[in-house]
């Protein structure tokens, strides 16, 4: 890794500037502390693209790139993280690596070990909790008992190297994980695939040591993105948009109050307005962005991120096993 002309700025680069990797190298272009170094791209004409978009040079292999950064972004197919990773590791770079860390636990373990050999920083791409609605949760919720998660999107060939569990559903599995904090007791899972090799809808039931429990749906086969989560605990519960950036709280307090109306006649079930509904203030913001803010922030700073290796890998563990328990169910059926 080269120093820095600017040692204010962390020069940063980004590998695979494909459909997500061209908004990483936007994002690092107009961030003030960051300087886009460049790209390493094999398609020629994306790679034109983006260095005249944003005034950055293509270096011609993952060595020399690395030799120009601080940190890097590695936004390639997930089956080609830990080679990636692993290069660009050994030339000394803090690394993002998008969602989920590696394809698997093994890759994931090499690619960890090499990040403590070369005492560098490793972020996983988990981008929701850069969502300001995690930014309210994370603050808000206590103690969960139940917690509901759906998120759908239509089908697309990007991503179907994997599952729609590594794919879409790892989102919300660290996302639980992370709102829970506590060990998993017990996973049960089903899943079809429809058109690719792999399940293309997937749902899982979480049971965690606390008592928790988390159900979590999936398709990446439906006509509309959906991006909804709801927590449940004893206060009330929340309701909320990830996608939107939008929900509303329900107090149990308001809950009961509203339910000893509808028994007394007070209120008419079928007058929504009624319902206790307060909705909660969220202050959007672009999740990528501060993702990336965050990331540079922590190479600067050298400090560990809010999403690191440790949670990124157990993401893909839980993820793993809901995969391994839908193909099982598969294969003896």
């Amino acid at each position: 890794m080269s120093e820095s002309s600017n040692t204010s700025l962390v020069r940063c680069g980004v590998v695979g500037v494909g459909s997500l990797g061209q908004h990483h190298a936007r994002v690092y272009a107009e961030h003030p502390a960051v300087e886009l170094c460049g790209i390493f791209e094999t398609d020629d004409a994306r790679a034109a693209e983006i260095c005249e978009r944003h005034g950055c040079q293509r270096f011609d292999s993952l060595e020399a790139l690395g030799a120009a950064c601080d940190a890097v972004s590695v936004v390639v197919p997930t089956d080609l993280h830990e080679k990636v990773a692993l290069v660009l590791l050994a030339q000394g770079c803090h690394l993002l690596i998008e969602k989920p860390i590696c394809a698997s636990l093994e890759e994931a373990e090499r690619v960890l070990a090499a990040a403590k050999a070369h005492d560098r920083i490793v972020q996983v791409g988990h981008i929701e909790h850069f969502n300001p609605v995690m930014g309210f949760l994370e603050k808000e919720v206590v103690a969960p008992k139940f917690i509901t998660a759906e998120r759908l999107a239509p089908f697309t060939p990007r991503g179907t190297e994997v599952g729609v569990v590594l794919d879409l559903m790892i989102h919300d599995s660290g996302i639980i994980l992370e709102l829970v904090q506590s060990p998993v007791a017990k996973i049960e899972s089903v899943g079809v695939n429809l058109v690719s090799p792999t399940e293309d809808i997937a749902n899982a039931r979480i049971e965690f040591e606390n008592g928790c429990v988390a159900n979590l749906s999936t398709s990446r086969m439906s006509l509309k993105k959906v991006r909804e989560i709801r927590v449940f605990q004893e206060t009330g519960y929340f309701s909320f948009d990830f996608m939107r950036q939008s929900g509303h709280l329900v107090r149990t307090t308001g809950l009961l109050d509203y339910a000893g109306k509808l028994t007394t006649g007070a209120v008419d079930p079928t007058d929504l307005s009624a319902l206790p509904l307060e909705p909660v203030p969220i202050e959007k913001g672009e999740p990528l962005a501060l993702e990336l803010a965050h990331f540079a922030q922590s190479v600067a700073n050298v400090h560990q991120p809010k999403v690191g290796g440790a949670l990124g890998r157990q993401a893909l563990e839980v993820a793993i096993t809901i995969t391994e328990q839908i193909r099982a169910a598969k294969a003896a059926g």
